[in-house]
């Protein structure tokens, strides 16, 4: 399994940046983790809902091309669904069960994402109804999938225990 995480816009606090490493590199364990990080727009402290709409626009372009059409795409949006830790676990062993063995989340920029990103999802993901900033998401989503192979994999150890077979230890 290979999971992708798209940005927008690269991390300037170090403890932000310690933070992803650390989960990647727990994370490399269980998946492939890729991540790609792309330019974010420059935002004036006031611009028009037009500029706005632009801004998301032009970042949206570069996420689209940096997709991989073969990937499960799973946007982080407000108006998404909101699951539990291990409702998202359910969800990323469905996905590789009967759609496809790579998943890319999508972290929008401030401004969030254009409807043509949102378009292309194959699900639209709710971490909660308040606004975190889109650099601390990219932490808590890393949180969350390796929250997630944690639980797959002690559901894989129970099956094993009750079927009498052994597992590495």
């Amino acid at each position: 399994m290979k999971i992708t995480i798209i940005s927008v816009g690269k991390l300037k606090e170090s403890y932000l940046v310690d933070g992803i490493k650390e989960y990647v590199k727990r994370l490399s364990k269980y998946t492939q983790i890729e991540e790609i990080v792309l330019l974010d727009e420059p935002i004036k402290d006031k611009t028009s809902d037009a500029l706005n709409i632009q801004i998301k626009e032009k970042e949206g372009l570069r996420i689209i091309e940096a997709l991989n059409p073969k990937s499960y795409v799973i946007v982080l949006d407000l108006k998404g669904k909101m699951l539990s830790s291990e409702e998202l676990a359910s969800k990323i062993l469905e996905i590789q069960t009967y759609n496809s063995s790579h998943i890319t989340f999508i972290i929008g920029g401030s401004l969030g994402l254009s409807d043509e990103v949102i378009s292309k999802a194959n699900f639209r993901l709710c971490f909660s109804k308040m606004t975190f900033p889109h650099q601390l998401m990219r932490v808590i989503l890393l949180e969350q999938i390796y929250r997630s192979f944690v639980l797959l994999e002690q559901i894989y150890r129970a099956f094993k225990i009750n079927n009498n077979e052994t597992y590495h230890k």
